[in-house]
């Protein structure tokens, strides 16, 4: 993946100061601090004011601590948070928060552009109020992509006399005064008072600009010493002057109608006017610039991942400089500018970055929290911080929109879904399986302390297959009962001294691209064992791990001669309280759109079993025709048996078809035979061994019965030895 040279590429080899900070801070100080501090403090006073920076800067220290934990941790290259959110939790992932990511920087161009162009004509200059905004908006957009394309080098050390200008503005206003004679506005023309959230919601996105520097990652010297210097320092910074400006600004206007309704204030609180409105153009200028150095290297990034088309990825120069990916975001951003109403989707905009950053303190606290072996950052943070900090963000979010939450969500897990179909195979690891496995780990004392519960049952299937795998209708038919809702193995044994381990890798690849073409999903097991059933007992016995163990085995119908041994290993698995599927041999041609039979003689644990294993195969589509339960009278009166299943139906609330059939002197095999012909499978209780039964009676039972049911289209022999109530699954 990459360019041919990009090997040899290794970007500007940036510092701390120049790479990180200064995108960072001139990012964080922006147009929100000059026309939207005067409107805050108005609405919720000093006091509020400062707990809503407090509260919206810690949110990004927080922040700012985890990517500092996950830079120190890996060399980071270019793509900044979308390389480090791929490699933690894959390529979906980075490519849900990198392509939204890339569009909104992108897009933010626009904004800051058509918003310094706006500044600039109306800034009451004379001889600026006859441009037309859109024009101005187009060639600044033309000079910064011209300077950024070329060189980010030119770019961020143009950003030192932006940084001058806003230095020189702060200056200006913390040596002004309280402005004389200013008339107090109309009652009518004042705005009501706002809400705390309300105006949280307007400021949080002026701390939201630590992605500047992460994005420069590909052209740091060293990022795993840059990314925190730079970005911390940026944070601390921007806060300290954001809790300074209200102080100073209350301390010069007291009225709070003359705030909400000025948002010029700063100016006209300043000691020289001008500084301020170079700030605003420079803090405009100084956004866009970080945007547009940011968005091109999330495309370069992306494209050598294989997620966006190819040319994304070819850099230019000593430096790498993608030079193709801004000029598509050039493309987009003067679009933009040139459109004007893209007011609609700007608050999606922010809510993607939001989620850039909650994942960022997402994957920081797991990676703390499990603690593997390849976690070792030099800059450690607890995970409580970073958990906090994802909080912080999610919690943000939903305080900005609500509904835009929703939709940057949905686009996000829309991108996940498409990635995921392409199934790419990324070259490096994350921590989606520690993850998982840590949940495991956490999971499994409290499954080994807790008292199973019925309404929780699932099946976990056990299914053994014979090699070669060639009849595919036990697969099927675990598949159908898994629904991909349950756990299932596919076991297979091989003979013993079988030809090392690279011929048992190839089976079991074999396995497994069969049941991935049937749709099964399933582990794959294969064990040594001098024959075939001394193999499943060693696997009945033996495969699991602590509390989750197979609880219902599958197999096929043994043949004449193995009687015996299927009669031992019946018992075993019975002793052991394991349910037991036996897939008979169809004795007619299976109607593929038939109904499901269940024939239950009333009493014991089959009938729930069974009810449960139907429910499951119709609902995963295995059986998508109506059930059907059969009772034969037997030893009661017809009324008594009609009075039982009526009851019994009626608690367990399926619909399905009942009969209850007379005998009329024949044996049940035979009504089956003629009552389930127009059955696809039907589902038939098979009794447990007892306990001082020889092996050779319960191997003549199976086989008679077996026999006397050649001719049911697909009989499923079950037996329900687990130690619940099926009954009680239904209540």
């Amino acid at each position: 993946m990459g360019t041919k040279n990009g090997a040899a590429k290794g970007g500007y080899g940036f510092g701390a100061f120049q790479g990180v900070f200064t995108p960072s801070i001139l990012t964080i100080i922006g147009v929100v601090m000059y026309l939207r501090f005067g409107w805050m403090l108005g609405n919720v006073g000093l006091a509020t004011s400062l707990l809503i920076v407090t509260m919206g800067s810690s949110i990004t220290l927080l922040t700012g601590l985890s990517i500092s934990a996950l830079a120190t941790n890996m060399r980071v290259k270019g793509g900044g948070a979308y390389f480090i959110l791929s490699r933690s939790l894959g390529l979906e992932a980075g490519a849900a928060l990198g392509i939204p990511l890339a569009l909104s920087q992108t897009v933010c161009v626009s904004f800051y552009v058509a918003g310094f162009a706006e500044a600039f004509v109306n800034s009451g200059i004379p001889s600026l109020s006859s441009l037309d905004p859109r024009i101005v908006g187009l060639a600044t957009l033309a000079v910064l992509a011209l300077v950024s394309s070329l060189s980010a080098d030119i770019a961020l050390k143009s950003q030192y006399f932006i940084m001058l200008a806003i230095g020189a503005s702060l200056v200006s206003f913390f040596l002004g005064k309280a402005p004389g004679d200013l008339p107090v506005p109309e009652a009518s023309a004042v705005p009501p008072v706002l809400d705390f959230w309300t105006v949280f919601a307007v400021f949080f996105p002026a701390v939201t600009g630590i992605l500047s520097g992460l994005g420069m990652s590909g052209d740091l010297k060293d990022p795993g010493r840059a990314i925190p210097k730079g970005t911390i320092a940026a944070v601390l910074v921007g806060y300290a002057i954001y809790m300074a400006v209200p102080i100073a600004l209350r301390f010069m206007v007291a009225d709070d109608a003359l705030l909400r309704t000025d948002t010029m204030i700063l100016q006209k609180c300043a000691r020289w006017q001008t500084p301020i409105l170079l700030g605003v153009w420079a803090a405009t200028l100084s956004s866009a610039i970080g945007s547009f150095l940011v968005a091109p290297r999330v495309l370069q990034a992306l494209s050598r991942d294989r997620l966006l088309p190819g040319f994304f990825a070819h850099g230019f120069g000593r430096a790498d400089d993608p030079r193709l990916a801004a000029a598509v975001c050039f493309s987009v951003a003067a679009l933009g500018i040139w459109l004007g109403d893209i007011n609609a989707i700007a608050p999606v905009l922010t809510l993607f970055n939001l989620s850039t950053y909650g994942l960022l303190n997402f994957c920081a606290a797991v990676e703390e929290a499990m603690a593997n072996p390849s976690w070792r950052p030099t800059f450690r943070v607890k995970p409580f911080f970073s958990f906090l900090g994802f909080a912080g963000c999610l919690s943000a979010m939903f305080m900005i929109s609500p509904g835009w939450t929703f939709v940057a969500l949905f686009c996000e897990g829309a991108i996940y879904w498409l990635v995921k179909r392409r199934a790419l195979r990324a070259q490096w690891g994350d921590i989606r399986t520690g993850l998982f496995a840590e949940l495991v780990r956490h999971a499994l004392p409290h499954l080994a302390d807790t008292r199973h519960a019925e309404r929780n049952w699932r099946p976990n299937l056990l299914v053994f297959a014979q090699l070669p795998v060639q009849d595919k209708r036990l697969p099927e038919l675990a598949g159908g009962i898994s629904g991909g809702r349950c756990l299932a193995t596919i076991a297979s044994v091989l003979p013993a001294g079988f030809r090392g381990a690279e011929r048992e890798q190839e089976v079991r690849d074999a396995v497994s691209r069969m049941i991935d073409r049937i749709g099964l999903k399933a582990n794959v097991k294969l064990v040594e064992a001098r024959d075939d059933w001394s193999g499943m007992s060693e696997l009945v016995r033996a495969y699991g791990f602590g509390p989750i163990v197979p609880n219902t085995v599958m197999l096929g119908a043994p043949v004449e001669s193995a009687r015996a041994q299927f009669a031992e290993f019946s018992k075993l698995v019975s002793g052991m309280h394991r349910n037991m599927l036996v897939l008979g041999n169809p004795g007619a041609e299976r109607k593929e759109n038939g109904v499901v039979d269940i024939w239950w003689r009333g009493g014991g644990a089959n009938g729930g079993f069974m009810l449960a294993l139907a429910l499951l195969l119709k609902r995963s589509g295995y059986c998508e025709e109506r059930l059907r339960v059969n009772m034969i009278v037997g030893g009661r009166t017809r009324e008594e048996a009609e009075s039982e299943l009526a009851k019994y139906m009626k608690g367990v609330r399926i619909e399905a078809q009942t009969r209850v059939i007379e005998d009329e002197g024949k044996p049940f095999t035979e009504i089956i035979r003629e009552r389930s012909d127009d059955a696809k499978l039907s589902l038939i209780g098979l009794r447990a061994p007892r306990e001082d039964e020889p092996v050779a009676s319960y191997g003549d039972y199976f086989s008679l019965l077996s026999d006397a049911l050649s001719g049911v289209p697909q009989p499923i022999f079950v037996l329900a030895a687990e130690n619940i109530d099926f009954r009680r699954i239904f209540e």
